[in-house]
């Protein structure tokens, strides 16, 4: 009976750990023998040890085991493609950023780039959910996300192709445009450059306009620009540009050609301010082998600013008034043209009651050689500019055209009446020459680059 009891014991433990006094209850029943022994009867349900339970609870451990340490091994996996993941994916909106910021900073590659990221993306996010066997937060926020930056590339390529369409169909005008303009230069280039030999202007083609001023700014209304009418050598490509707000003449840029004028990066900007005082008034000057001429402001005269030297000079012009201007802009008393023959200033004196005066300007001596008086009144004339040594101006017909309207010969003394209506680009404008190099009119107009073809009568 006590092996019975001590097996008991090892055959269950929570039985062996009962307390004495518990061992009357339930299956455990006792009695006093005749020698007064203590006889205890425990029932037993198993009387075997159960070995194959415990091997296979063991078997059990181990596999649990195996798979745990295989999930930790997934999880550190993925936690390192987690991390890419979130990194490419800030990276990634960064870089949508750049996109929806202005259609100059992509092309279409990027758009597919973009498209093939995000899939990966996705299908990463969708690993992750399936091989962890959950649903959070976290995942469907990311979906949503990927969702939401697929939609915006959508959105921003249909916007790209949109825009890239309309600039396909401005370029496709602005060939034409090319052509048509091409087409009227080779119908216009009908003398060479350089000759006299024709009689007169034809007529003038249609307004060219390269764009705005240097300073991008509409305000500065008062200015020129162009060639250089007799260009030293290495300088037959430069152009050149002077503009201010009011008509104080300070500045002067030269461009090495006109792809720079055009991109505004000035070789080299002049201050006549620096180092003396050579500032000038008004706005009708020019370029002439190198030189920029101009209206002195203070004493009222004629001056010339030598480019190369940077040296200035001015001559008084007798009898010249500053009281006589143009019709369209007050201070343009002296106006300073050039030709295939010279250079030649215009303005009015009180002595010929305000008509305009033409004068032939000795390069070397810088002095007037020869003057002209013609009979129109200065104040109606819009402009004026020589060709071939005949002095032509322009008046306004209305807000849309301008006419040369007279011609002045001066070598057989002749005026002339003519009727050559032009486009203008806007309402009024302040400076009108004439260039022998390439047979154009330059004309600033409001702020903006324009010029115009000249075709010549030769019959």
């Amino acid at each position: 009976m006590y092996f019975l009891i001590l097996l008991a014991f090892f055959a269950s433990p929570a039985l062996a750990w009962l307390p004495l006094e518990d061992w009357g209850s339930g299956n455990v029943t006792g009695s006093v023998g005749e020698s007064g022994q203590c006889i205890c009867q425990v029932f037993l349900p198993d009387t075997t040890f159960p070995a194959d339970r415990v091997e296979s609870l063991q078997i059990s451990s181990n596999k649990l085991t195996v798979d745990v340490e295989l999930h930790i091994s997934k999880l550190i996996s993925f936690k390192g493609k987690v991390e890419i993941l979130l990194q490419e994916l800030s990276n990634l909106t960064i870089r949508l950023e750049v996109v929806e910021s202005g259609p100059d900073k992509y092309i279409k590659l990027d758009f597919e780039l973009l498209r093939i990221e995000l899939r990966e993306f996705e299908a990463l996010v969708t690993e992750l959910k399936t091989s962890l066997n959950s649903s959070s937060p976290a995942f469907d926020s990311l979906y949503n996300e990927i969702r939401n930056m697929s939609m915006i590339v959508d959105q921003l390529e249909s916007y790209d192709r949109s825009n890239l369409e309309v600039i396909r169909i401005e370029f496709t005008k602005l060939q034409k445009k090319l052509e048509k303009c091409r087409d009227e230069q080779d119908d216009f280039s009908n003398v060479q450059i350089g000759s006299c030999q024709h009689k007169g202007i034809l007529r003038v083609g249609k307004p060219v306009v390269s764009q705005l001023n240097a300073n991008l700014g509409t305000g500065y209304i008062y200015g020129g620009w162009g060639k250089d009418s007799h260009p030293l050598p290495g300088t037959e490509n430069r152009y050149w540009y002077s503009a201010a707000t009011t008509t104080v003449v300070r500045y002067m840029s030269v461009y090495s050609d006109y792809y720079k004028l055009i991109m505004r990066q000035a070789m080299k900007t002049y201050d006549l301010l620096s180092p003396k005082n050579w500032q000038g008034t008004g706005n009708n000057y020019i370029i002439r082998a190198n030189t920029f001429y101009y209206q002195y402001a203070s004493p009222f005269s004629m001056a010339k600013f030598n480019i190369t030297s940077q040296t200035a000079e001015y001559r008084a012009v007798s009898g010249a008034s500053s009281r006589f201007s143009y019709h369209y802009h007050a201070n343009q008393n002296l106006d300073f043209a050039a030709d295939e023959s010279g250079l030649w200033v215009t303005y009015a004196t009180e002595a010929s009651k305000g008509k305009l005066v033409l004068g032939k300007i000795d390069e070397a001596a810088f002095a007037l050689s020869e003057v002209w008086e013609t009979s129109i009144f200065k104040q109606s004339v819009t402009n004026a500019f020589m060709i071939c040594g005949v002095l032509y101006a322009t008046r306004s017909v209305d807000t849309k055209t301008e006419e040369i309207f007279y011609a002045y010969d001066t070598q057989t003394r002749q005026e002339n009446y003519v009727s050559l209506p032009f486009e203008k680009f806007q309402d009024s404008y302040v400076s009108l020459d004439y260039n022998p190099t390439d047979q154009k009119l330059y004309m600033y107009n409001n702020g903006y680059y324009v010029s115009y073809n000249v075709k010549f009568k030769t019959a």
